[in-house]
């Protein structure tokens, strides 16, 4: 090989570094996952999604809609729904929300 420039020289030693740290996790990984077979560990448990009823669903949509038209309200026009919101109820309440921010 001919004369070759420090830079690249050194850019040539990174390369090879990122490589060998590369096959090291490899390694690390198959080692790792044949400790834990060994060992009886069980794999890392996904959270399940939730099933929820059609009553359930319903109702967070509902809260969803209530707070996203509260969102754009006033604070004096916050307290007007929660009344309603209290006597007659949400939906009531949200219709009434969206009069207000129109």
């Amino acid at each position: 090989m001919p004369h070759q420039d420090p830079t690249t020289r050194e850019l040539r030693q990174v390369s090879a570094a990122f490589r060998k740290l590369a096959r090291s996790f490899e390694n690390l990984g198959s080692a790792l996952a044949a400790a834990e077979s060994v060992n009886g560990a069980s794999p890392r448990r996904t959270r399940r999604k939730p099933r929820l009823s059609h009553t359930q669903r319903r109702a967070f949509k509902l809260q969803g809609a209530y707070m996203g038209t509260m969102r754009g309200l006033k604070p004096r026009q916050r307290v007007q729904v929660k009344k309603i919101r209290a006597a007659k109820g949400v939906r009531a309440a949200i219709a009434a929300a969206r009069r207000m921010s129109k």
